[in-house]
């Protein structure tokens, strides 16, 4: 038994992560068009009609821009915090709203999603760890600072989304204004490659199959650079990049690790 992932989107520009078993599915924010989600999921074979809810994270445009549109058009609850919704300006259908709280676990069918605190500058900002037929997919995206709970949640995931935004020396370098770069580097900013990868070699678990490195910077990451980092240390776990203009491929991730596959094949990045 086994659940499947992909990004359909990773970046500034928006964020969108699938996760799924065989009977339904739950997307963790909703960052791109109803369009391109659609588009997406057609063109990697999955169907809408598996998708049951949409969680959120927080309140920033890339992570809610498209919520609106597919949730009315598909008639998906979409479960947000009171304070969150608050600063979102979202216009929902009222009894397509849910409220969630802290460690609270949602049975969504056959997942079970549970939510927990992160350090991002936003209202009220979660992460999540999706569950089902033994396995746990980790969404750790837009965060400052590696607290206990993002610790704790990624030492028992067996595939995880974790941002890695920016190589520091890149933004030290780079245009952004000194402002921004206080803001991106702050404790409540967005994890640098080092970080990430610090995360990584001091708490992943022996059994995680496949880590997908979300949200990097156009102007302040590389890809070819935060994969060759990565996988020199990633023994038998599969070093993903997300894509910031397209989907990756379906993963399977089993809970036995012998018997992780690709359900589309080995992943092309694409930039």
């Amino acid at each position: 038994m086994s659940l499947f992932i992909t990004s359909l989107n990773s970046g500034s520009n928006g964020n969108c992560y699938y996760v799924g078993n065989n009977n339904e599915a739950v997307l963790i924010d909703v960052g791109i068009s109803c369009r391109e989600v659609e588009k997406r999921m057609s063109r990697l074979g999955l169907s809408m009609e598996k998708v049951k809810a949409i969680f959120i994270s927080h309140e920033h445009s890339d992570h809610i821009k498209g919520v609106s549109v597919l949730s009315s058009k598909f008639k998906l609850p979409v479960y947000i915090t009171r304070e969150t919704l608050k600063q979102s300006r979202l216009f929902l259908t009222q009894d397509l709203i849910r409220s969630f709280n802290s460690h609270q676990e949602i049975e969504i069918g056959d997942l079970s999603v549970k939510a927990f605190p992160k350090l991002h500058d936003a209202a009220d900002p979660y992460s999540f760890i999706v569950s089902g037929n033994g396995v746990k997919v980790g969404v750790l995206t837009d965060i400052g600072s590696a607290c206990e709970h993002v610790i704790d949640n990624f030492k028992n995931c067996h595939a995880a989304f974790l941002e890695a935004n920016y190589d520091e020396e890149m933004l030290e370098r780079g245009s952004y204004p000194y402002y921004l770069k206080e803001r991106i580097t702050s404790s409540k900013g967005h994890l640098s490659n080092k970080q990430a990868l610090e995360i990584f070699l001091l708490h992943k678990s022996e059994f995680m199959s496949h880590l997908i490195l979300s949200h990097l910077s156009k102007e302040n990451n590389c890809p070819d650079r935060v994969k060759e980092l990565f996988s020199k240390h990633a023994e038998s776990t599969a070093i993903i990049v997300a894509s910031r203009l397209m989907e990756t491929e379906v993963y399977t991730i089993t809970a036995n690790k012998t018997q992780v596959a690709l359900k589309r094949g080995k992943q092309t990045s694409l930039f």
